[in-house]
């Protein structure tokens, strides 16, 4: 897979540079340090990806990202950011996934994996349609998800920049807070909703997904470890590679979910 990185901190380029080195299949074809300049580079290198920085001189991520539109042409985009900067404007842009500052090596891994999951089932089907057809498609909730229709969701309501994305419960792996927002991870995209973990939390089925921290909750299918790494410690594996310490108020619950 071919990446552009794109941030106008040098040192932030070079970090980004060395996280991919260490992973299979990842050429980086080029850096730039703003938004014209990254322009110029996707038309010139026709990347897979871009790791893009929002905050910019001249024109930011966010611009960027409109100016490319949403062809079937255009790169897959992994947006990197401080979230309360730029959260409103990215419910108008279709991008893979959004990376808090400062970017752990493990959550870039992820972000990466996810576009490769997402660009295989595009490759797969045979046609570049739109990502929630393929999610709704490929992973529709079964039966036994739907029972509970009436108390609990059975999908989330996203806004997107064509109008609202519905989002299965049942395709979520995990859920992260963050300020006012929640981001909702799928095998293949991530999704921001302006909304608080509590009302979340109330809205979807408690067999389906458990909150395991104050700020996370997971669907306890993509649970596929349990480390207990010291006394009193619990420790999550999901099958994205994300670890996630359950915290210490929600240790009876999860071992309960997971019938420990």
């Amino acid at each position: 897979m071919r990446v552009l990185l794109v941030d106008d901190e040098p040192l932030a380029i070079e970090r980004m540079r060395v996280a991919l080195t260490g992973m299979s299949d990842i050429e980086v074809v080029g850096s730039a340090g703003d938004g014209e300049q990254a322009g110029e580079q996707i038309a010139v290198l026709n990347p897979d990806l871009v790791l893009l920085d929002v905050q910019m001189p001249g024109l930011n991520g966010m611009e960027l990202a409109r100016r490319l539109g949403d062809g079937q042409d255009r790169p897959d985009l992994v947006f990197i950011t401080a979230f309360n900067d730029f959260a409103m404007e990215a419910f108008e842009v279709e991008a893979a996934d959004y990376l808090l500052k400062p970017v752990s090596f493990e959550r870039l891994r992820i972000a990466i994996d996810r576009v490769r999951r997402r660009r295989a089932l595009l490759e797969a089907d045979g046609r570049a349609r739109e990502l929630r057809v393929a999610v709704a498609a490929l992973h529709a909730a079964p039966p036994a998800e739907s029972a509970a229709v009436g108390r609990y969701d059975d999908g989330i309501w996203v806004p997107g920049r064509q109008g609202a994305v519905r989002v299965p419960v049942g395709t979520i792996d995990r859920i992260e807070a963050a300020r006012d927002y929640v981001l909702l991870y799928t095998s293949i995209r991530s999704y921001i909703l302006r909304a608080r973990m509590n009302d979340i939390e109330g809205r979807i089925d408690p067999s389906l997904m458990v909150r395991v921290h104050r700020s996370h909750m997971v669907r306890i299918e993509s649970v596929v470890r349990v480390e207990r790494p010291g006394k009193g410690v619990l420790r999550l594996v999901l099958n994205d590679g994300a670890n996630l310490q359950v915290g210490p108020n929600y240790q009876p619950l999860v071992v309960k979910a997971l019938r420990l």
